[in-house]
């Protein structure tokens, strides 16, 4: 194709302008197209026609602008970098005229104007800012689209449009309140909506920014003043649409508020939002805006926010139970946006959230119900470190909805699960509850009747739904291979879960490939150890199998092939034929009776027959698993046959076999009877189950009983046995023995208790030789005796335990230690009084006890205990005398093992450390005057039961959790022993003076060590800090080591420990002020305080406590002020004022012996002055305070520097101040600067000027300026030394803009010269 010439383009265009108003959309689709085409090879000239198309047509109908308005659009964006400038500026005036030509709003026209502009600003940003802001003037409301194009500008421009923005928003404010029409209002609220976000996106990435000094304070107050506006005025409006924007835009404004602003806007703020969901129909817009207002509250770590937290969970919960249409985009926005509240709230509130969320599982209402299982699952999903420690409650609460009836909750349920295997909750314990769940659903029958509802979810939809859930465990999950393998066997072969065959077998195949694959060595299953699996899967099949003879096949098979004296193949093969009757009863019980019949059987007489020719055992194990097989056949038959086969089939079989003859004979038959007892008890499970649907009458009913009775009688008479048979069969006595108090109390004779059917559950695992295995159904059975036992004779029971403690048959010990601790846990709640007593037998216990797990179940009794009473075990335990006893410490350290415990006794005793009193003042003796202080019991007791519980490795958890609280108290106790003694009754144990502290010290150092701050204690260790501060001399010392290391290697950690400290400066305890002063002071020194954001609290107490009552607080106060010009450098100019304040009443200081105070107060001063700039400078002049100060500070220091050149510098470049402030108006500073003379008049090097100041410069002598300047220049003169620096200072103070400086240097150079 050739290249087109200049004029056939023009036709061309030409042509296609006049048609791009065709009726067709279609072709003006096409005409579209084609001018574009054309306008990406020539676009100038494109554009030239297009606009003087519209030049041309004045009268153009509207609908035929719009389309070459868009074609101009479309050819700007195509090349807007081969477009010339020329072009470019007259594009912009076309579309700015096209878009305000008409004052009346015409969306389709003015917005196609828009849209070019918005094009070009994405390059040419200034010029377009140029022509919109001409029509964007002080006073006058703009056109509509002037606002919308630059609330479009700024979200396709964000780094060219933000720059301009505070200028615009100052601009726009005066036009909010004069704003009447709602389109208006709308379009300003839609652009502060715009704006903000795009400020947001400028500051989240200014590393791209061309300006990356653009701050969010910037803006705060034009988006206040905004707010101000829209929230308390245009929010109330009637139209709904301008309430939703009004919402979109207060939502992202809220990011932007002063966080002063936003706090005290909550209140009203989050109510007013939460208000809107009642008065309009969507709701997506008031979710989005309610998540930015939380997000930036949250982020602010707004306190306000907690009090509104109620009213939003019950808002947002609500808005989360609202049906979900997907063919309804908005509403599964809204979905969406309330699950991002939720996940906002759960940073800050957890504890709460999940209360809340956790309770409305139970709720009656489906929704509430399905409502909060969403929740779960995206609080699952989205904050997995938040709900890391919730995984155990979370797991406990879902079983709630796993017994729900309704499918819809059944198909959140299973949405929660796929989320809680992808995040490792399936791997805990009652995981393999969750997992039973989905096979459970995967087995579902099909829906009979269709539901009406068609939001209903139907069986077949929940069933395909946990079939492809299950394949994802497999395939998608790779943690779950090891908790699906080998369980999901487990479910091949129960009858209930037969429809989920298909899914399982495809599951199974998946895992045993990846296995195989990679030769993982648990891929091959030892079946033995698997039980009777095997069997079972046989019996499955031949349940689907429908060829009879093969059926009798492997029937015949399975019974002749069984090792009849193995007890897992003998209960494999029952369940295996019971599996199979009951697809094919007729043939199963055929062949039972066949195989009865073989030569390995003889006949046997009726039930009760005591004759009998043979009692050959190997026959005996035949018998039982044929017995045990009419069992299974009777659990699994179909209920409407197996009624007709009971007795003549069945019960008529099992008699023939049972052989009562030998009963007592042989420890063997124990097992026989148990046999027939499980046998029976199938039986009857089966019968209950048939009879609810049809009656019958069981004529063999007494005869079993019968049966039982001598069955019973047999397991009685071998109880004193030590084999495992007697165990077993000692269990049913118990089990006979419970139900005949049960009749004695009243019960009917048919009543069931379930505690004591649960003995039947205790005696199957008695069967285990694992000693840990006995002694937990040794547990077992005591929950289910100690329901029943009657309280007058519980304590007496316990009282034997405690003896039994110290048996010296070691099995003896430890049982009585696992029946006492379950005693404790299911009774121990109603022994409040008996508390005291036990602790003290369990304390003379420990004391002979040689057994170290008997020494653990001890502590095991006393965390049950302090479970149910706590007060009372730790009011007990702090009274033991002191110094604690190895065994007292033993205690303290059981209690240290349980986090949760741990952490309510910590917190319990910190409460009181912090208002105990610590110590008492008392006289030591008649002759000696003056009081010592001595410690009291209680605070001491609670130190030494911390410093045990943290010894112990399980506390961490506590410790880590309250560490900020407990540090502050163990610092503040470790002040309140500072030269404190034992009292006399424990001097005789305890000589040592230093006892108190030293329980301090080693309590604090445990808590550094328990909290992981090994780097804060090893400098500790190294530089003797814990002997400093056990020494009443070093104590500061230590202290200020102390907080140097916490400052260097546990930065993160201040904060918490700075507010938690606080109180204590206040206290009415000098010891305690020292040792908080000593801390803070120190940190100071370190720059991590600043960065910490706590360097204004640390300065607000320090300040305070400039005029404590202590000297010694007040010296540390100095020093601490003084260190920030080394920790934080930069800030001492915010600070000038009180700083320079603070030095000059430190150099002041009149109660101040040694003058410590003084010399802080000095050395503060010199490192602050290196730091001031010429502004504060300046308070040295104007502030009389500071100038005295100062001045008598420069006399000081003269006496430790007169030898050294720098000061004699620094002393003639000042002596020209000192003269002027000679004449200063304020006698004070007249006499510091006599005095500062007179201490540095050597240091100027004249003896006559030296003389001369001494005899004139006297505080309390009057001074005649003028002759003392006259006579003083005649010596000046002389040192050509002193000539440089006055000339240059008094050139230097005639620039100062003190007028009075300016005179008196003026006046001094008149002198000089």
């Amino acid at each position: 194709m050739g290249v087109i010439e200049e004029t056939d383009v023009e036709q061309v265009t030409l042509a296609l302008l006049d048609a791009a108003n065709d009726r067709d959309p279609v072709v003006q689709e096409q005409v579209r197209k084609s001018i574009l085409t054309l306008g990406n090879q020539q676009p100038d000239k494109v554009l030239s026609m297009c606009q003087d198309y519209l030049l041309k047509h004045p009268k153009l109908v509207v609908g035929h602008r719009v389309v070459v308005l868009q074609t101009i659009e479309l050819v700007v964006k195509s090349r807007i970098d081969d477009i010339s400038y020329p072009k470019i500026k007259s594009v912009i005036q076309l579309a700015s005229d096209e878009m305000t030509k008409s004052k009346e709003v015409v969306p389709e026209w003015q917005q196609a104007a828009s849209n070019i502009l918005v094009a070009v600003g994405n390059k040419y940003i200034n010029d377009i800012m140029e022509e919109i802001l001409g029509k964007f003037q002080p006073g006058v409301l703009p056109h509509f689209f002037v606002i919308q194009t630059l609330a479009n500008l700024s979200d396709s421009n964000v780094y060219g449009m933000v720059p301009f923005l505070s200028a615009i928003m100052g601009t726009m404010l005066p036009m909010l309140g004069m704003t009447k029409q709602d389109n208006m209002k709308w379009v300003f609220s839609s652009a502060l909506c715009r704006f903000s976000e795009s400020i947001l996106e400028y500051l989240a990435n200014l590393d791209k920014a061309p300006d990356p000094t653009v701050r969010k304070d910037t803006f705060s107050s034009e988006i206040y003043s905004a707010y101000d506006i829209l929230f308390n005025s245009w929010i109330q409006s009637r139209e709904s649409k301008l309430r939703l924007t009004v919402a979109e835009a207060l939502g992202s404004m809220s990011h932007l508020m002063a966080h002063d602003k936003l706090e005290e806007q909550l209140p009203k703020l989050l109510p007013t939002i939460l208000g809107l969901y009642k008065k309009n129909s969507e709701h997506y817009i008031i979710s989005k805006s309610l998540y930015q207002v939380l997000e930036a509250s949250v982020n602010m770590g707004s306190r306000v926010l907690e009090t509104q937290i109620d009213g939003l969970l019950v808002a947002l919960h609500q808005q989360i139970c609202s049906p979900m249409d997907f063919n309804n985009p908005p509403t599964v926005k809204n979905h969406n946006e309330v699950l991002r509240c939720f996940t906002i709230l759960a940073n800050t509130f957890t504890d709460r959230l999940m209360v809340f969320v956790l309770q409305r599982l139970e709720n009656s209402n489906e929704r509430n119900r399905m409502g909060s299982l969403a929740v779960l699952r995206h609080l699952i999903n989205s904050s997995t470190s938040i709900m890391e420690t919730k995984r155990l409650l979370i797991l406990a609460s879902i079983r709630q909805p796993l017994a729900d009836h309704s499918n819809k909750v059944k198909k959140r349920v299973v949405q929660v699960i796929s989320a809680m295997a992808h995040h490792g909750y399936l791997e805990l314990e009652g995981g393999d509850l969750l997992v039973r769940f989905i096979i459970q659903h995967c087995a579902l029958p099909d829906t009979y009747h269709r539901p009406p509802d068609p939001e209903e979810v139907t069986n077949e939809a929940l069933r395909s739904m946990c079939d492809n859930t299950l394949h994802l465990f497999t395939t998608t999950v790779g943690r779950l291979t090891d908790v699906l393998w080998p369980m999901l066997l487990c479910y091949l072969t129960p009858n209930q879960y037969a429809n989920a065959t298909t899914p399982l077998c495809k599951s199974l195949i998946l895992l045993a490939n990846k296995k195989q694959t990679a030769q993982e060595p648990n891929f091959i299953i030892d079946f033995n150890a698997q039980g009777s699996f095997l069997y079972r899967c046989i019996g499955v099949i031949l349940q689907q199998c429908y060829n009879k003879e093969l059926v009798r096949k492997q029937l015949q098979e399975m019974l002749i092939g069984t090792r009849h004296n193995d007890a897992i193949e003998r209960t494999g093969v029952a369940m295996g034929i019971g599996l199979c009757a009951s697809s094919h009863l007729d043939g199963t019980l055929e062949k039972l009776e066949e195989f009865g019949k073989s030569d390995a059987f003889r006949k046997a007489s009726g039930i009760f027959g005591l004759l009998k020719d043979k009692n050959d055992v190997d026959v005996e194990k035949m018998k039982s698993t044929l017995i045990l097989c009419y069992g299974y056949v009777a659990l699994h038959a179909p209920e409407d046959k197996l009624l007709t086969r009971i007795d003549s089939d069945i019960l008529h079989n099992i008699s023939k076999n049972f052989n009562t003859k030998c009963v007592f004979a042989s420890l063997y038959m124990c097992l026989c009877v148990c046999i027939l007892i499980h046998s029976v008890g199938l039986i009857a499970k089966a019968i209950s189950k048939s009879v609810r649907k049809q009656g019958f009458l069981f004529s063999r009913k007494q005869e079993l009983m019968g049966v039982m009775m001598i069955s019973s009688a047999v397991l009685m008479n071998l109880s004193l046995s030590f084999f495992l048979s007697v165990r077993r069969a000692a269990i049913d006595c118990v089990y006979r023995l419970m139900y005949i108090q049960l009749r004695y109390e009243g019960f009917s004779l048919d009543y069931k208790d379930d505690s004591v059917e649960g003995l039947l559950d205790v005696r199957e695992k008695l069967s285990n030789p694992d000693h840990s295995v006995l002694y937990k159904t040794c547990s077992e059975l005591t929950k289910i005796i100690s329901k029943r036992l009657p309280q007058q004779q519980l304590s007496t029971l316990l009282f034997m335990l405690y003896d039994g403690l110290v048996d010296s048959q070691s099995n003896c010990s430890r049982a009585s230690s696992v029946i006492l601790n379950t005693l404790l846990k299911n009774r121990g709640a109603g022994l409040q009084d008996l508390v005291p007593e036990m602790l003290e037998v369990l304390h003379s216990r420990l004391q002979v006890i040689g057994e170290e797990q008997v020494k653990v179940a001890i502590g095991q009794s006393i965390l049950i205990l302090a479970t149910q009473h706590l007060q009372t075990v730790v009011n007990t335990l702090v009274a033991y005398p002191l110094p604690y006893d190895s065994w007292s410490c033993e205690m303290w350290i059981a209690l240290g093992a349980d986090s949760t415990l741990a952490l309510q006794i910590m917190e319990m005793m910190i409460e009181k450390l912090n208002v105990m009193v610590p110590f008492v003042d008392k006289k030591e003796s008649m002759l000696r005057p003056g009081l010592t202080k001595v410690t009291t019991s209680q605070p001491l007791a609670m130190t030494c039961a911390l410093r045990e519980m943290m010894l112990n490795g399980q506390s961490a958890e506590a410790v880590a959790h309250l560490f900020p609280k407990l540090f502050s108290a163990l610092l503040v106790r470790l002040g309140s022993s500072v030269g404190v003694q034992l009292p006399k009754d424990l001097n005789n144990i305890c000589v040592s003076l230093c006892c108190v502290l030293r329980v301090a010290v080693e309590a604090l150092r445990i808590l550094l060590g328990r909290a992981q701050l090994d780097a804060v204690v090893k400098p500790l260790d190294q530089d003797g800090a814990w002997d400093k501060m056990k020494d009443p001399q070093q104590h500061t010392t230590g202290v200020t080591l102390l907080s140097r290391a916490m400052a260097k290697h546990a930065g993160p950690r201040l904060p918490a420990i700075v507010e938690s400290l606080c109180p204590s400066l206040c206290n009415i305890y000098e010891c305690q002020r020292i040792t908080v002063t000593a801390f803070f002071s120190e940190l100071l020194n370190h720059h991590v305080v600043t960065e910490l954001m706590i360097l204004d609290m640390l300065m607000n107490n320090m300040m305070e406590r400039i005029t404590d009552t202590c000297g010694t607080v007040r010296m540390l106060a100095v020093r601490g002020l003084g260190n920030i010009a080394v920790g934080s450098p930069e800030k001492v100019n915010k600070y000038a004022k009180e700083l320079l304040a603070a030095m000059s009443s430190g150099m002041e200081e009149k109660d101040d012996p040694g003058k410590l105070i003084t010399l802080e107060a000095m050395s503060g001063m010199s490192k602050i002055l290196l730091y001031l700039d010429q502004k504060n400078v300046h308070l040295l002049v104007e502030n009389d305070e500071i100038r005295c100060a100062s001045i008598m500070l420069l006399g000081n220091l003269s006496k430790f520097g007169s030898g050294e050149p720098v000061f004699k510098d620094q002393i003639h470049n000042v002596l020209v101040s000192l003269l002027l402030h000679l004449s200063d108006p304020n006698p004070q500073v007249v006499k510091a600067c006599k005095y500062a003379m007179r201490i540095c008049a050597p240091v100027i090097g004249s003896e006559q000027i030296s003389a001369m100041f001494q005899k004139h410069l006297l505080e309390e002598k009057g001074l005649h300026y003028g002759e003392f300047i006259n006579d003083l220049t005649k010596y000046l003169v002389w040192s050509k030394s002193f000539l440089y620096y006055k000339n240059m200072r008094l050139v230097m103070l005639l620039q100062d803009p003190d007028p009075l400086v300016r005179v008196k240097a003026a006046e001094a150079m008149g002198h000089f010269h």
